[in-house]
This record gives structure tokens, C-alpha cells and sequence, in this order.
């Protein structure tokens, strides 16, 4: 069976962007995913289309079909105060290059990256790390399967064998 959408798709992967190998799966835990809901990356999903168990990919993602270009508009400086924990400005979390798991207005997660650090404020830059990124994946798909009857109302796959653990 080929990789399509409404299938589960299992394959391992090695993810490489500016060289440097940043995530793998292995055939021990693959990445299992309901193919057509928008989960993976359009880019990566695009071109497993067609291929099958066995077969071997190897694929770049451009950032427009990747996690997109970096967006100024997300790169903010925040006062220090919001960093307050117990009367103290948590100077462990700000420090350059580390992500703090912050939240929005609304309560939803964000990560942001602290960029640079000033008396008063912090730079943070809430873009997602791969923003901006040409991602170079390589791999091997494992088992393409139909999608049961509640993965797609669920919209996501229930592991290799489309059984909820």
C-alpha cells in the first residue's frame, strides 16, 4: 500500500538542518502518523505521497512548507518583572539561547527563546526553533496501513497497529 491521505504511515527518520543531525526515530520507535490532517509539516507529507514499505526517501523542506520564515513580529522584548518568581527575577531561565516555556493572553503554550538580556527587559523571540530553516530529512518508511474508523474521527493515528494504548 502507498503512502496516502486517510493511511497511517510508520518510517524512521533522521532530521538534519545546518548539518547537524537535531532528531531521529529508529525502527524501535518510529514515527507513526495519520496521513491528510495536517499534523506533519506540509513539505515532509507532500513528498512521502506514493511511497511505500520498504522504500527509502531522502527530501529537503523549504521553510515556506516547513515552519515558515522568521517573523519579526515575534521577536519581542518583555520586562524582567513578568520573570519575578517569589519576589525574585528567575536568573537561571534568562540566559541567552535558553527556551522558557512561557503562555500567551490567552493560556496557550508558547517557547520562547531569550535572544539577549538588558537591565530591565528581555529579548525573546517566540518563533519556532526551525523557523526560517531548510530541514533535510532522510529515512525509511515501515508499514503503510488504511486508518481505522476512530483514528479518522479522531483525527490522529492510535499507534502502529491503530489501537489506543
Amino acid at each position: 500500500m502507498k503512502i496516502a491521505k486517510d493511511t497511517v504511515a510508520s518510517l524512521t527518520y533522521e532530521l538534519e538542518v545546518d548539518g547537524q543531525l537535531v532528531e531521529e526515530t529508529g525502527k524501535d520507535n518510529p514515527l507513526v502518523f495519520l496521513v491528510g490532517q495536517g499534523s506533519m509539516i506540509p513539505g515532509f507529507e507532500r513528498q512521502l505521497l506514493g511511497k511505500e514499505p520498504g522504500e527509502g526517501y531522502e527530501m529537503s523542506v523549504s521553510p515556506d512548507e516547513g515552519y515558515g520564515d522568521v517573523d519579526p513580529k515575534a521577536i519581542i522584548d518583555l520586562k524582567k518583572d513578568i520573570f519575578v518568581v517569589e519576589g525574585q527575577v528567575q536568573d537561571e531561565l534568562l540566559q541567552e539561547g535558553k527556551v522558557v516555556p512561557m503562555q500567551d493572553q490567552n493560556g496557550n503554550p508558547l517557547q520562547g527563546i531569550v535572544r539577549e538580556v538588558y537591565d530591565d527587559t528581555i529579548k525573546m523571540d517566540f518563533n519556532h526553533q526551525l523557523a526560517g530553516k531548510t530541514l533535510n530529512f532522510k529515512g525509511e518508511i515501515l508499514d503503510v496501513r488504511e486508518a481505522t474508523s476512530d483514528e479518522l474521527s479522531h483525527g490522529h493515528a492510535h499507534g502502529p497497529g491503530g489501537h489506543q494504548h
